[in-house]
Protein backbone atom coordinates (compact mmCIF):
# COMPACT_ATOMS: atom_id res chain seq x y z
CA UNK A 1 0.00 0.00 0.00
CA UNK A 2 1.24 3.52 -0.72
CA UNK A 3 1.43 6.30 1.85
CA UNK A 4 2.04 5.09 5.37
CA UNK A 5 2.60 1.37 5.81
CA UNK A 6 0.51 -0.42 8.40
CA UNK A 7 2.34 -1.37 11.61
CA UNK A 8 2.02 -4.94 12.85
CA UNK A 9 2.03 -5.16 16.67
CA UNK A 10 3.48 -8.65 16.91
CA UNK A 11 6.39 -7.73 14.63
CA UNK A 12 7.25 -4.56 16.56
CA UNK A 13 7.04 -6.31 19.94
CA UNK A 14 9.26 -9.16 18.76
CA UNK A 15 11.86 -6.73 17.39
CA UNK A 16 11.95 -4.62 20.56
CA UNK A 17 12.15 -7.67 22.86
CA UNK A 18 14.96 -9.16 20.77
CA UNK A 19 16.92 -5.89 20.75
CA UNK A 20 16.72 -5.48 16.96
CA UNK A 21 14.85 -2.21 17.45
CA UNK A 22 14.37 0.11 20.41
CA UNK A 23 11.10 1.46 21.69
CA UNK A 24 12.64 4.91 21.28
CA UNK A 25 13.12 4.24 17.55
CA UNK A 26 9.47 3.16 17.33
CA UNK A 27 8.42 6.36 19.11
CA UNK A 28 10.51 8.52 16.78
CA UNK A 29 8.99 6.82 13.74
CA UNK A 30 5.54 7.36 15.26
CA UNK A 31 6.19 11.08 15.69
CA UNK A 32 7.21 11.36 12.03
CA UNK A 33 4.04 9.58 10.93
CA UNK A 34 1.89 11.78 13.15
CA UNK A 35 3.43 14.94 11.74
CA UNK A 36 2.84 13.78 8.16
CA UNK A 37 -0.78 12.72 8.74
CA UNK A 38 -1.61 15.89 10.65
CA UNK A 39 -1.49 17.58 7.23
CA UNK A 40 -4.33 15.30 6.12
CA UNK A 41 -6.72 15.13 9.08
CA UNK A 42 -5.47 16.13 12.52
CA UNK A 43 -9.06 15.89 13.76
CA UNK A 44 -8.73 12.15 14.36
CA UNK A 45 -7.15 13.11 17.72
CA UNK A 46 -8.62 14.94 20.70
CA UNK A 47 -5.42 14.90 22.77
CA UNK A 48 -1.97 13.43 22.25
CA UNK A 49 1.18 12.79 24.22
CA UNK A 50 3.82 15.45 23.67
CA UNK A 51 6.92 14.32 21.76
CA UNK A 52 8.91 14.55 25.01
CA UNK A 53 6.36 12.46 26.92
CA UNK A 54 6.17 9.83 24.17
CA UNK A 55 9.95 9.48 24.04
CA UNK A 56 10.10 9.28 27.83
CA UNK A 57 7.54 6.44 27.74
CA UNK A 58 9.69 4.66 25.15
CA UNK A 59 12.90 5.09 27.18
CA UNK A 60 11.16 3.52 30.18
CA UNK A 61 10.06 0.57 28.05
CA UNK A 62 13.60 0.03 26.76
CA UNK A 63 14.85 0.07 30.37
CA UNK A 64 12.26 -2.55 31.35
CA UNK A 65 13.26 -4.76 28.43
CA UNK A 66 16.93 -4.41 29.39
CA UNK A 67 16.04 -5.40 32.96
CA UNK A 68 14.56 -8.65 31.69
CA UNK A 69 10.84 -7.90 32.08
CA UNK A 70 8.54 -9.99 29.89
CA UNK A 71 6.55 -7.45 27.87
CA UNK A 72 4.14 -8.97 25.30
CA UNK A 73 3.56 -5.54 23.70
CA UNK A 74 7.04 -4.04 24.10
CA UNK A 75 7.20 -0.71 22.27
CA UNK A 76 3.92 -1.17 20.37
CA UNK A 77 2.20 2.20 19.77
CA UNK A 78 -1.54 2.33 20.42
CA UNK A 79 -4.38 4.85 20.68
CA UNK A 80 -7.35 5.07 23.04
CA UNK A 81 -10.85 6.25 22.23
CA UNK A 82 -11.57 9.35 24.29
CA UNK A 83 -14.37 7.85 26.34
CA UNK A 84 -11.82 5.59 28.11
CA UNK A 85 -9.83 7.05 31.00
CA UNK A 86 -6.06 7.49 30.79
CA UNK A 87 -4.39 9.36 33.65
CA UNK A 88 -2.59 12.43 32.36
CA UNK A 89 -5.14 13.02 29.59
CA UNK A 90 -8.56 14.63 29.79
CA UNK A 91 -11.52 12.36 29.11
CA UNK A 92 -13.99 14.33 26.99
CA UNK A 93 -16.31 11.78 25.31
CA UNK A 94 -16.21 14.46 22.57
CA UNK A 95 -18.05 16.96 24.79
CA UNK A 96 -15.93 19.83 26.18
CA UNK A 97 -18.51 20.66 28.86
CA UNK A 98 -18.32 17.08 30.15
CA UNK A 99 -14.50 16.86 30.18
CA UNK A 100 -12.64 15.81 33.33
CA UNK A 101 -9.16 14.66 34.34
CA UNK A 102 -9.37 11.10 35.67
CA UNK A 103 -7.40 10.19 38.74
CA UNK A 104 -7.01 6.60 37.58
CA UNK A 105 -6.42 4.83 34.27
CA UNK A 106 -9.00 2.43 32.86
CA UNK A 107 -8.29 -1.21 33.64
CA UNK A 108 -7.68 -2.17 29.99
CA UNK A 109 -5.20 0.66 29.45
CA UNK A 110 -3.39 -0.20 32.69
CA UNK A 111 -2.89 -3.73 31.42
CA UNK A 112 -1.65 -2.56 28.01
CA UNK A 113 0.86 -0.20 29.61
CA UNK A 114 1.99 -2.95 31.96
CA UNK A 115 2.57 -5.13 28.87
CA UNK A 116 4.93 -2.50 27.45
CA UNK A 117 2.64 -0.75 24.97
CA UNK A 118 3.21 2.90 24.07
CA UNK A 119 0.17 5.19 24.53
CA UNK A 120 0.14 7.82 21.77
CA UNK A 121 -3.06 9.66 22.68
CA UNK A 122 -6.86 9.91 22.78
CA UNK A 123 -8.95 9.68 19.61
CA UNK A 124 -12.05 11.47 18.38
CA UNK A 125 -15.50 9.86 18.45
CA UNK A 126 -19.19 10.43 17.95
CA UNK A 127 -20.12 12.32 21.10
CA UNK A 128 -20.89 10.02 24.04
CA UNK A 129 -20.34 7.09 21.64
CA UNK A 130 -23.78 7.77 20.15
CA UNK A 131 -23.52 7.17 16.43
CA UNK A 132 -22.10 4.86 13.77
CA UNK A 133 -20.80 7.61 11.51
CA UNK A 134 -18.05 9.74 13.08
CA UNK A 135 -19.72 13.05 12.19
CA UNK A 136 -21.04 14.01 15.66
CA UNK A 137 -18.08 15.71 17.33
CA UNK A 138 -17.20 19.33 18.07
CA UNK A 139 -13.55 18.36 17.57
CA UNK A 140 -14.08 17.83 13.83
CA UNK A 141 -15.12 14.97 11.58
CA UNK A 142 -12.64 12.09 11.10
CA UNK A 143 -13.05 10.88 7.54
CA UNK A 144 -12.44 7.59 5.81
CA UNK A 145 -8.70 6.98 5.48
CA UNK A 146 -9.13 5.87 1.85
CA UNK A 147 -11.50 8.57 0.61
CA UNK A 148 -12.00 11.73 2.61
CA UNK A 149 -15.38 12.39 1.02
CA UNK A 150 -16.78 9.42 2.97
CA UNK A 151 -17.47 8.79 6.65
CA UNK A 152 -14.94 6.91 8.75
CA UNK A 153 -17.70 5.11 10.60
CA UNK A 154 -18.31 5.57 14.29
CA UNK A 155 -18.52 5.99 17.02
CA UNK A 156 -14.88 4.84 17.22
CA UNK A 157 -13.95 7.06 14.29
CA UNK A 158 -10.52 8.39 15.24
CA UNK A 159 -9.33 5.01 16.51
CA UNK A 160 -10.09 3.28 13.22
CA UNK A 161 -8.38 5.95 11.11
CA UNK A 162 -5.31 5.99 13.37
CA UNK A 163 -4.76 2.29 12.59
CA UNK A 164 -5.73 2.50 8.91
CA UNK A 165 -3.32 5.39 8.36
CA UNK A 166 -0.45 3.43 9.95
CA UNK A 167 -0.05 5.82 12.90
CA UNK A 168 -0.46 3.12 15.56
CA UNK A 169 -0.48 -0.67 15.54
CA UNK A 170 -3.81 -0.99 17.30
CA UNK A 171 -6.43 1.25 18.87
CA UNK A 172 -9.10 0.74 21.49
CA UNK A 173 -12.67 1.51 20.54
CA UNK A 174 -15.99 0.75 22.14
CA UNK A 175 -19.08 -1.01 20.88
CA UNK A 176 -22.70 -0.81 22.00
CA UNK A 177 -24.51 -0.98 18.66
CA UNK A 178 -21.66 -1.58 16.21
CA UNK A 179 -19.15 1.19 16.95
CA UNK A 180 -16.21 -1.22 17.00
CA UNK A 181 -17.24 -2.96 13.78
CA UNK A 182 -18.62 -0.39 11.32
CA UNK A 183 -15.42 1.74 11.25
CA UNK A 184 -13.38 -1.44 10.77
CA UNK A 185 -15.38 -2.30 7.64
CA UNK A 186 -15.05 1.14 6.08
CA UNK A 187 -11.28 1.34 6.73
CA UNK A 188 -10.25 -2.23 5.74
CA UNK A 189 -9.50 -3.36 9.32
CA UNK A 190 -10.18 -6.13 11.80
CA UNK A 191 -12.71 -4.99 14.40
CA UNK A 192 -12.75 -7.41 17.33
CA UNK A 193 -15.73 -7.06 19.72
CA UNK A 194 -15.28 -9.46 22.62
CA UNK A 195 -18.12 -11.08 24.53
CA UNK A 196 -19.64 -8.81 27.15
CA UNK A 197 -17.54 -8.90 30.31
CA UNK A 198 -14.47 -10.51 28.70
CA UNK A 199 -12.58 -7.19 28.87
CA UNK A 200 -13.12 -4.88 31.82
CA UNK A 201 -15.08 -1.68 31.25
CA UNK A 202 -13.87 -0.05 34.48
CA UNK A 203 -12.84 3.49 33.50
CA UNK A 204 -15.20 3.68 30.50
CA UNK A 205 -17.72 6.51 30.16
CA UNK A 206 -20.88 4.44 29.64
CA UNK A 207 -23.23 4.66 26.70
CA UNK A 208 -25.46 1.73 27.70
CA UNK A 209 -23.65 0.29 30.67
CA UNK A 210 -25.28 -3.17 30.49
CA UNK A 211 -24.27 -3.53 26.83
CA UNK A 212 -20.97 -1.67 26.41
CA UNK A 213 -17.86 -3.52 25.25
CA UNK A 214 -14.34 -2.19 24.78
CA UNK A 215 -12.99 -3.32 21.41
CA UNK A 216 -9.83 -3.21 19.34
CA UNK A 217 -8.96 -2.27 15.75
CA UNK A 218 -6.02 -4.15 14.25
CA UNK A 219 -4.55 -4.93 10.88
CA UNK A 220 -4.77 -8.71 11.33
CA UNK A 221 -6.21 -11.40 13.57
CA UNK A 222 -2.82 -12.18 15.15
CA UNK A 223 -2.69 -8.70 16.66
CA UNK A 224 -6.29 -9.04 17.90
CA UNK A 225 -5.29 -12.26 19.69
CA UNK A 226 -2.22 -10.59 21.16
CA UNK A 227 -4.29 -7.75 22.62
CA UNK A 228 -6.88 -10.21 23.92
CA UNK A 229 -4.13 -12.23 25.62
CA UNK A 230 -3.29 -9.12 27.64
CA UNK A 231 -6.85 -7.92 28.34
CA UNK A 232 -9.01 -11.01 28.85
CA UNK A 233 -8.92 -11.21 32.63
CA UNK A 234 -11.57 -10.95 35.34
CA UNK A 235 -11.69 -7.55 37.05
CA UNK A 236 -13.29 -7.54 40.51
CA UNK A 237 -13.63 -3.75 40.25
CA UNK A 238 -16.04 -4.04 37.31
CA UNK A 239 -19.47 -5.42 38.26
CA UNK A 240 -20.02 -6.56 34.67
CA UNK A 241 -16.70 -8.40 34.35
CA UNK A 242 -16.77 -12.19 34.15
CA UNK A 243 -14.35 -15.09 33.99
CA UNK A 244 -13.87 -15.96 30.33
CA UNK A 245 -14.18 -19.53 29.09
CA UNK A 246 -13.24 -20.06 25.47
CA UNK A 247 -15.92 -22.14 23.79
CA UNK A 248 -15.50 -23.93 20.44
CA UNK A 249 -17.71 -23.30 17.43
CA UNK A 250 -19.42 -26.23 15.81
CA UNK A 251 -20.01 -25.56 12.13
CA UNK A 252 -23.09 -27.51 11.04
CA UNK A 253 -23.64 -24.41 8.93
CA UNK A 254 -22.92 -20.70 8.56
CA UNK A 255 -25.95 -18.49 8.96
CA UNK A 256 -26.63 -15.70 6.45
CA UNK A 257 -29.72 -13.50 6.05
CA UNK A 258 -32.44 -14.73 3.73
CA UNK A 259 -31.96 -13.10 0.34
CA UNK A 260 -35.33 -11.34 0.55
CA UNK A 261 -34.28 -9.82 3.92
CA UNK A 262 -30.93 -8.42 2.79
CA UNK A 263 -30.93 -4.62 2.59
CA UNK A 264 -28.38 -2.71 0.52
CA UNK A 265 -29.83 0.81 0.38
CA UNK A 266 -29.17 0.91 -3.36
CA UNK A 267 -25.53 -0.21 -3.07
CA UNK A 268 -25.03 -2.89 -5.73
CA UNK A 269 -21.30 -3.10 -5.00
CA UNK A 270 -21.98 -4.19 -1.41
CA UNK A 271 -24.43 -6.81 -2.61
CA UNK A 272 -21.90 -8.21 -5.08
CA UNK A 273 -19.06 -8.25 -2.54
CA UNK A 274 -21.26 -10.01 0.01
CA UNK A 275 -22.20 -12.69 -2.51
CA UNK A 276 -18.50 -13.21 -3.19
CA UNK A 277 -17.81 -13.52 0.54
CA UNK A 278 -20.54 -16.16 0.86
CA UNK A 279 -18.93 -18.14 -1.97
CA UNK A 280 -15.65 -18.17 -0.02
CA UNK A 281 -17.38 -19.14 3.22
CA UNK A 282 -19.19 -22.00 1.49
CA UNK A 283 -15.86 -23.83 1.27
CA UNK A 284 -15.79 -23.92 5.11
CA UNK A 285 -19.33 -25.11 5.87
CA UNK A 286 -22.81 -25.23 4.33
CA UNK A 287 -24.52 -21.86 4.01
CA UNK A 288 -27.85 -21.69 5.83
CA UNK A 289 -30.30 -18.84 5.21
CA UNK A 290 -31.96 -17.73 8.44
CA UNK A 291 -34.91 -15.52 9.32
CA UNK A 292 -33.66 -12.11 10.45
CA UNK A 293 -36.88 -10.93 12.06
CA UNK A 294 -36.13 -11.98 15.68
CA UNK A 295 -32.72 -10.28 15.43
CA UNK A 296 -34.25 -7.17 13.89
CA UNK A 297 -36.85 -6.98 16.63
CA UNK A 298 -34.13 -7.18 19.26
CA UNK A 299 -32.22 -4.41 17.46
CA UNK A 300 -35.27 -2.15 17.53
CA UNK A 301 -35.24 -2.25 21.33
CA UNK A 302 -31.97 -0.33 21.31
CA UNK A 303 -33.02 2.95 19.69
CA UNK A 304 -36.78 2.54 19.22
CA UNK A 305 -37.35 0.95 22.63
CA UNK A 306 -36.57 1.30 26.32
CA UNK A 307 -32.77 0.97 26.06
CA UNK A 308 -32.70 4.61 24.95
CA UNK A 309 -33.32 5.37 28.63
CA UNK A 310 -29.99 3.77 29.52
CA UNK A 311 -28.20 6.22 27.25
CA UNK A 312 -30.16 9.02 28.89
CA UNK A 313 -29.12 7.80 32.33
CA UNK A 314 -25.45 7.97 31.35
CA UNK A 315 -25.60 11.75 30.75
CA UNK A 316 -28.70 12.69 32.75
CA UNK A 317 -26.99 15.41 34.79
CA UNK A 318 -25.54 17.18 31.73
CA UNK A 319 -28.83 16.82 29.89
CA UNK A 320 -30.66 18.49 32.77
CA UNK A 321 -28.11 21.23 33.58
CA UNK A 322 -26.58 22.11 30.20
CA UNK A 323 -28.46 20.50 27.29
CA UNK A 324 -27.03 22.93 24.74
CA UNK A 325 -23.56 21.46 25.40
CA UNK A 326 -24.70 18.23 23.77
CA UNK A 327 -24.49 17.73 20.01
CA UNK A 328 -27.90 18.46 18.48
CA UNK A 329 -28.25 15.03 16.86
CA UNK A 330 -27.03 13.19 19.96
CA UNK A 331 -29.48 15.14 22.08
CA UNK A 332 -32.32 14.23 19.70
CA UNK A 333 -31.43 10.55 20.20
CA UNK A 334 -31.08 10.48 23.99
CA UNK A 335 -33.58 13.10 25.18
CA UNK A 336 -36.70 10.94 24.62
CA UNK A 337 -35.30 8.39 27.09
CA UNK A 338 -36.29 10.62 29.99
CA UNK A 339 -39.96 9.92 29.22
CA UNK A 340 -39.62 6.12 29.17
CA UNK A 341 -41.32 4.51 32.15
CA UNK A 342 -40.08 1.69 34.36
CA UNK A 343 -43.01 -0.38 33.06
CA UNK A 344 -41.72 0.02 29.50
CA UNK A 345 -38.23 -0.94 30.61
CA UNK A 346 -39.37 -4.13 32.31
CA UNK A 347 -41.60 -5.09 29.38
CA UNK A 348 -38.57 -4.58 27.13
CA UNK A 349 -36.47 -6.82 29.37
CA UNK A 350 -39.11 -9.54 29.19
CA UNK A 351 -39.35 -9.30 25.40
CA UNK A 352 -35.58 -9.37 25.02
CA UNK A 353 -35.46 -12.58 27.08
CA UNK A 354 -37.92 -14.15 24.62
CA UNK A 355 -35.86 -13.02 21.65
CA UNK A 356 -32.63 -14.24 23.21
CA UNK A 357 -34.15 -17.68 23.67
CA UNK A 358 -34.99 -17.72 19.96
CA UNK A 359 -31.47 -16.58 19.09
CA UNK A 360 -29.92 -19.25 21.30
CA UNK A 361 -31.96 -21.92 19.49
CA UNK A 362 -30.45 -20.66 16.24
CA UNK A 363 -27.06 -21.99 17.38
CA UNK A 364 -28.39 -25.56 17.01
CA UNK A 365 -28.63 -24.94 13.24
CA UNK A 366 -25.52 -22.83 12.63
CA UNK A 367 -22.17 -22.44 14.35
CA UNK A 368 -21.80 -18.77 13.51
CA UNK A 369 -23.40 -15.99 11.51
CA UNK A 370 -21.67 -14.20 8.64
CA UNK A 371 -23.49 -10.92 8.04
CA UNK A 372 -22.57 -7.82 6.07
CA UNK A 373 -21.08 -5.38 8.54
CA UNK A 374 -23.06 -2.64 6.79
CA UNK A 375 -25.23 -2.55 3.69
CA UNK A 376 -23.60 0.57 2.29
CA UNK A 377 -21.55 3.65 3.16
CA UNK A 378 -22.22 7.37 2.84
CA UNK A 379 -20.48 10.63 2.06
CA UNK A 380 -20.01 13.06 4.91
CA UNK A 381 -22.25 15.61 3.22
CA UNK A 382 -25.02 13.00 2.94
CA UNK A 383 -24.87 12.37 6.69
CA UNK A 384 -25.02 16.07 7.37
CA UNK A 385 -28.27 16.23 5.37
CA UNK A 386 -29.95 13.20 7.04
CA UNK A 387 -27.97 12.44 10.21
CA UNK A 388 -30.37 10.11 12.00
CA UNK A 389 -31.92 8.14 9.13
CA UNK A 390 -28.63 7.30 7.41
CA UNK A 391 -26.95 6.44 10.71
CA UNK A 392 -29.78 3.97 11.37
CA UNK A 393 -29.13 2.35 7.98
CA UNK A 394 -25.56 1.55 9.04
CA UNK A 395 -26.80 -0.35 12.10
CA UNK A 396 -29.05 -2.74 10.19
CA UNK A 397 -26.72 -5.71 10.71
CA UNK A 398 -25.02 -4.70 13.98
CA UNK A 399 -27.50 -3.37 16.55
CA UNK A 400 -28.71 -6.72 17.89
CA UNK A 401 -25.34 -8.27 18.77
CA UNK A 402 -24.70 -6.89 22.27
CA UNK A 403 -28.36 -7.06 23.28
CA UNK A 404 -28.28 -10.80 22.56
CA UNK A 405 -24.86 -11.32 24.24
CA UNK A 406 -22.89 -12.37 21.18
CA UNK A 407 -19.21 -12.09 20.24
CA UNK A 408 -18.21 -10.67 16.88
CA UNK A 409 -15.22 -9.98 14.65
CA UNK A 410 -15.52 -7.69 11.63
CA UNK A 411 -13.21 -8.63 8.75
CA UNK A 412 -12.46 -7.03 5.36
CA UNK A 413 -14.29 -8.46 2.34
CA UNK A 414 -13.30 -6.18 -0.52
CA UNK A 415 -13.16 -2.58 -1.69
CA UNK A 416 -15.68 -0.40 -3.47
CA UNK A 417 -14.68 1.60 -6.53
CA UNK A 418 -14.45 4.69 -4.32
CA UNK A 419 -11.75 3.04 -2.16
CA UNK A 420 -13.89 2.53 0.93
CA UNK A 421 -13.97 -0.91 2.50
CA UNK A 422 -16.74 -3.47 2.54
CA UNK A 423 -16.69 -6.00 5.36
CA UNK A 424 -18.49 -8.94 6.82
CA UNK A 425 -18.88 -9.75 10.51
CA UNK A 426 -18.53 -13.24 11.93
CA UNK A 427 -20.87 -13.53 14.92
CA UNK A 428 -21.02 -16.30 17.51
CA UNK A 429 -22.49 -17.01 20.94
CA UNK A 430 -20.91 -15.58 24.07
CA UNK A 431 -17.38 -16.88 24.77
CA UNK A 432 -16.78 -17.98 21.18
CA UNK A 433 -14.23 -15.17 20.77
CA UNK A 434 -11.10 -17.18 20.00
CA UNK A 435 -13.04 -19.61 17.84
CA UNK A 436 -14.36 -16.69 15.78
CA UNK A 437 -10.83 -15.41 15.19
CA UNK A 438 -9.85 -18.91 14.06
CA UNK A 439 -12.77 -18.95 11.63
CA UNK A 440 -11.70 -15.52 10.38
CA UNK A 441 -8.29 -17.04 9.58
CA UNK A 442 -10.00 -19.86 7.69
CA UNK A 443 -12.05 -17.31 5.76
CA UNK A 444 -8.92 -15.39 4.75
CA UNK A 445 -7.24 -18.64 3.65
CA UNK A 446 -10.21 -19.34 1.38
CA UNK A 447 -10.22 -15.79 -0.01
CA UNK A 448 -8.40 -14.05 -2.81
CA UNK A 449 -8.95 -10.55 -1.48
CA UNK A 450 -7.29 -7.79 -3.54
CA UNK A 451 -4.60 -5.54 -2.14
CA UNK A 452 -5.68 -2.45 -0.26
CA UNK A 453 -6.35 0.67 -2.34
CA UNK A 454 -3.73 3.42 -1.94
CA UNK A 455 -3.83 6.00 0.84
CA UNK A 456 -3.48 9.47 -0.65
CA UNK A 457 -1.61 11.69 1.78
CA UNK A 458 -2.70 14.75 -0.19
CA UNK A 459 -6.03 14.12 1.45
CA UNK A 460 -8.35 13.12 -1.40
CA UNK A 461 -8.92 10.39 -3.90
CA UNK A 462 -7.47 12.29 -6.87
CA UNK A 463 -7.97 9.68 -9.58
CA UNK A 464 -10.61 7.34 -10.95
CA UNK A 465 -10.05 3.91 -12.46
CA UNK A 466 -12.02 3.27 -15.67
CA UNK A 467 -12.52 -0.07 -17.44
CA UNK A 468 -12.89 0.11 -21.22
CA UNK A 469 -14.12 -2.80 -23.26
CA UNK A 470 -14.32 -1.75 -26.92
CA UNK A 471 -13.49 1.24 -29.10
CA UNK A 472 -11.38 2.83 -26.33
CA UNK A 473 -8.96 -0.10 -26.05
CA UNK A 474 -5.34 0.53 -27.02
CA UNK A 475 -4.96 0.87 -30.83
CA UNK A 476 -8.74 1.14 -31.25
CA UNK A 477 -10.43 4.16 -32.92
CA UNK A 478 -11.43 6.07 -29.75
CA UNK A 479 -8.34 5.36 -27.64
CA UNK A 480 -7.24 8.95 -28.26
CA UNK A 481 -10.00 10.13 -25.91
CA UNK A 482 -7.98 8.55 -23.10
CA UNK A 483 -4.48 9.54 -24.23
CA UNK A 484 -5.57 13.16 -24.73
CA UNK A 485 -6.54 13.18 -21.04
CA UNK A 486 -3.18 11.69 -20.00
CA UNK A 487 -4.85 8.48 -18.76
CA UNK A 488 -2.43 5.96 -17.30
CA UNK A 489 -2.69 2.31 -18.30
CA UNK A 490 -3.22 0.19 -15.17
CA UNK A 491 -3.44 -3.23 -16.81
CA UNK A 492 -5.44 -5.79 -18.76
CA UNK A 493 -8.03 -7.63 -16.67
CA UNK A 494 -11.08 -9.86 -16.83
CA UNK A 495 -14.45 -8.86 -15.46
CA UNK A 496 -16.25 -11.03 -12.95
CA UNK A 497 -18.00 -13.93 -14.77
CA UNK A 498 -21.32 -12.09 -14.65
CA UNK A 499 -21.41 -10.11 -17.91
CA UNK A 500 -22.48 -10.55 -21.52
CA UNK A 501 -20.92 -8.68 -24.41
CA UNK A 502 -22.86 -7.56 -27.48
CA UNK A 503 -21.84 -5.90 -30.73
CA UNK A 504 -24.32 -3.08 -31.18
CA UNK A 505 -26.04 -2.69 -34.54
CA UNK A 506 -25.16 0.25 -36.80
CA UNK A 507 -22.70 1.94 -34.43
CA UNK A 508 -19.87 3.97 -35.97
CA UNK A 509 -17.16 3.18 -35.18
CA UNK A 510 -18.26 -0.32 -34.11
CA UNK A 511 -18.96 -0.39 -30.37
CA UNK A 512 -19.81 -3.10 -27.86
CA UNK A 513 -22.41 -3.15 -25.09
CA UNK A 514 -21.42 -4.73 -21.77
CA UNK A 515 -24.46 -5.97 -19.84
CA UNK A 516 -24.64 -7.47 -16.34
CA UNK A 517 -25.98 -11.05 -16.46
CA UNK A 518 -25.45 -13.66 -13.72
CA UNK A 519 -25.34 -16.37 -16.42
CA UNK A 520 -22.64 -14.49 -18.31
CA UNK A 521 -18.88 -14.92 -18.53
CA UNK A 522 -15.61 -13.07 -17.85
CA UNK A 523 -14.93 -10.39 -20.47
CA UNK A 524 -11.53 -8.90 -21.29
CA UNK A 525 -11.13 -5.21 -20.36
CA UNK A 526 -8.35 -2.66 -20.00
CA UNK A 527 -8.25 -0.40 -16.96
CA UNK A 528 -6.98 3.19 -17.10
CA UNK A 529 -6.53 5.79 -14.37
CA UNK A 530 -7.65 9.40 -14.96
CA UNK A 531 -7.73 12.55 -12.89
CA UNK A 532 -11.13 13.37 -11.42
CA UNK A 533 -11.64 16.38 -13.70
CA UNK A 534 -10.51 14.44 -16.77
CA UNK A 535 -12.84 11.59 -15.87
CA UNK A 536 -15.73 14.04 -15.61
CA UNK A 537 -15.03 15.50 -19.06
CA UNK A 538 -14.79 11.96 -20.47
CA UNK A 539 -18.17 10.94 -19.04
CA UNK A 540 -19.84 13.97 -20.63
CA UNK A 541 -18.78 12.71 -24.08
CA UNK A 542 -20.17 9.18 -23.70
CA UNK A 543 -23.13 8.89 -26.13
CA UNK A 544 -26.39 7.06 -25.39
CA UNK A 545 -27.29 4.21 -25.26
CA UNK A 546 -23.91 3.72 -23.54
CA UNK A 547 -23.25 5.06 -20.06
CA UNK A 548 -20.64 4.94 -17.32
CA UNK A 549 -21.51 2.76 -14.34
CA UNK A 550 -19.69 0.35 -12.05
CA UNK A 551 -18.00 -2.81 -13.34
CA UNK A 552 -16.76 -5.60 -11.09
CA UNK A 553 -13.45 -7.24 -11.94
CA UNK A 554 -12.50 -10.89 -11.52
CA UNK A 555 -10.70 -10.26 -8.22
CA UNK A 556 -13.78 -8.64 -6.68
CA UNK A 557 -12.66 -5.01 -6.97
CA UNK A 558 -14.98 -2.50 -8.60
CA UNK A 559 -14.08 0.24 -11.07
CA UNK A 560 -15.99 2.64 -13.22
CA UNK A 561 -16.73 1.30 -16.69
CA UNK A 562 -18.96 1.22 -19.74
CA UNK A 563 -22.47 -0.19 -19.32
CA UNK A 564 -25.44 -0.08 -21.65
CA UNK A 565 -29.11 0.87 -21.62
CA UNK A 566 -31.62 -1.84 -22.71
CA UNK A 567 -32.14 -0.18 -26.12
CA UNK A 568 -28.53 -0.99 -26.97
CA UNK A 569 -29.67 -4.62 -27.39
CA UNK A 570 -31.89 -3.87 -30.39
CA UNK A 571 -30.42 -5.81 -33.29
CA UNK A 572 -27.22 -6.48 -31.32
CA UNK A 573 -25.17 -9.66 -31.70
CA UNK A 574 -24.19 -11.64 -28.60
CA UNK A 575 -20.40 -12.11 -28.77
CA UNK A 576 -19.86 -13.21 -25.17
CA UNK A 577 -18.34 -16.52 -26.23
CA UNK A 578 -15.46 -14.65 -27.90
CA UNK A 579 -14.34 -13.34 -24.53
CA UNK A 580 -13.68 -9.76 -25.60
CA UNK A 581 -13.90 -7.07 -28.22
CA UNK A 582 -10.46 -7.66 -29.76
CA UNK A 583 -11.46 -11.22 -30.69
CA UNK A 584 -14.60 -9.89 -32.36
CA UNK A 585 -12.68 -7.27 -34.38
CA UNK A 586 -10.17 -9.94 -35.41
CA UNK A 587 -13.05 -12.14 -36.57
CA UNK A 588 -14.46 -9.31 -38.67
CA UNK A 589 -11.07 -8.78 -40.28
Amino acid sequence: MSGMNRRNAATIAAAVKAGWMSAVAVAQDTLERLEAYDKVQPQIWISRASPEALLAQAEAIDARVAAGEVLPLAGVPFAVKDNIDVAGFETTAACPAFAYRPEATASVVERLLAAGALCVGKTNLDQFATGLVGTRSPYGIPRNAYNLDYVSGGSSSGSSVAVAAGLVSFALGTDTAGSGRVPAAFNHLIGFKPSKGRWSTRGLVPACRTLDCITVFTDDTADARLVDLVLAEYDAGDPYSKVSTDQPIRLPGIGVPRRDQRVWFGDAESEYLYDRAIERLASLAPIVEIDLEPLREAARLLYDGPWVAERTAAIAALLADNPDAIDETVRAVVEPGAAISAVEVFNGIYRLADLKRQADEMWTQVGMLAFPTTGTTFRVRELEAAPIALNSNLGAYTNFVNLLDMAAVAVPAGARANGTGFGITLIGPADSDMALLAEADSYFSASDLPMLPPLDLEGKMQTVKLAVVGAHLKDMPLHWQLTSREATFVGAFQTAPTYRLYAMADSVPPKPALVYDESGAAIAVEVYELGVAEFGSFVVEVPAPLAIGTVTLEDGTSVKGFVAEPRAMTGARDITDLGGWRAYIAQLA
